[in-house]
């Protein structure tokens, strides 16, 4: 083996031999704790992330991945401009509103009615996290500090919607009506499985290609390695960012857009919160180093961790609140990589380039 092969081995490939050789060693631990038999729990867990009946909770994980791929795509369009846009759960959840919202008062054509919800609910999370972008470029609201902050007033406006102007009153719970039926995203024939994941699918493929191959997203990433250098040569900065964050923001109101027209058929007061899509997606992106076609894998990763953790449970009786302890040890993985990769020489080497 050449020594740049070496290299990479040590460098890329061995954390990542060695973080999963810390999840299993932790999950045998857990299960010694809770006395389940570790055969079956394992079975258990692979048969509830892509087993059942027709492929039941094949068709659960593949739907739950497509949320939260869609906002680690939405993070990771962000971050890599430098931009620490956490509020995608605002925008995620301002996009499910709008849309919901739209689907139950817009007359005409269910196809016409759909699209138009979809793109109500991109619009919605584009002018949320625009609201962000403002506040820091032009009122010195950090934006770490402005996007998260502004995850709870849509919150609560959602919720006082659907408590009381739009509210189901004989469902007795606090959600939206329900959506017409013809107004739902389809299904794949004889699957229980919506259309919308085919518009994540565009979006992943349209998100490698934007990274990658376009002007805008190479200024994206040189802003986001060096603001300041950016700024040097002349481009836009204020421009692109207000860009970038409006681009991150309709793609989180199209996650809320499938959430509402293709999962749940109405808007549930805390449907797109509890979950925790959007915190998910972030660690999804942070996980593999924000690099745009290995973000989906990551996303679908998360997400069968979490429906194979209730198929555990059913199983072998292992409680499923292990998958969060799994997805802690991931994220203490994330940040150490990063704490380390930042006190590294070859970090170093790389921020004093960025600020020349």
């Amino acid at each position: 083996m050449s020594a740049p092969e070496d290299n990479w081995m040590r460098s890329d490939l061995l954390p990542w031999i060695s973080t999963l050789a810390w999840i299993l060693g932790i999950l045998l631990i857990l299960m010694l704790l809770v006395s389940a038999p570790f055969g079956a729990a394992i079975e258990g867990f692979f048969q509830g992330a892509f087993g059942g009946r027709r492929y039941a909770f094949l068709m659960q994980t593949l739907s739950r991945a497509s949320l939260i791929v869609g906002m680690a795509l939405s993070v990771m369009l962000s971050f890599r401009a430098g931009l620490f846009n956490i509020g995608g759960e605002g925008q995620l959840v301002a996009g499910g509103l709008v849309s919901a919202l739209v689907a139950l008062a817009l007359p005409g054509p269910p196809l016409l009615v759909i699209a138009a919800s979809i793109l109500a609910g991109m619009a919605a999370g584009a002018a949320w996290a625009l609201l962000a972008g403002v506040l820091y470029l032009y009122v010195g609201v950090p934006l770490l500090v402005g996007s998260l902050l502004l995850n709870f007033p849509i919150r609560s406006v959602a919720s006082y919607l659907v408590a009381h102007p739009f509210r189901d009153v004989p469902s007795g719970m606090l959600q939206s009506h329900l959506v017409p039926t013809e107004r739902w995203l389809p299904y794949f024939p004889g699957l229980r499985l919506d259309i919308g994941i085919l518009f994540i699918v565009l979006v992943s493929v349209l998100a490698v290609v934007y990274s990658h191959k376009t002007l805008h997203g190479y200024r994206a990433r040189l802003n986001g390695l060096s603001p300041d250098f950016a700024r040097a040569v002349g481009l836009p900065v204020a421009r692109l960012t207000l860009q970038t964050l409006a681009m991150s923001g309709a793609i989180a109101g199209l996650v809320g857009a499938i959430a509402v027209l293709g999962v749940h058929h109405r808007f549930i007061d805390g449907m797109l919160v509890q979950p925790l899509y959007a915190w998910t997606g972030i660690v999804a992106v942070l996980l593999v180093g924000m690099i745009p076609w290995l973000v989906p894998f990551s996303g679908f990763f998360f997400a069968a961790l979490q429906t194979g953790a209730a198929g555990m449970e059913r199983a072998a009786q292992v409680p499923k609140e292990i998958a969060l302890v799994m997805q802690a040890v991931i994220i203490l993985f994330v940040a150490s990589r990063m704490s380390l990769s930042l006190a590294s020489p070859r970090g170093k080497d790389k921020g004093a380039d960025g600020d020349a």
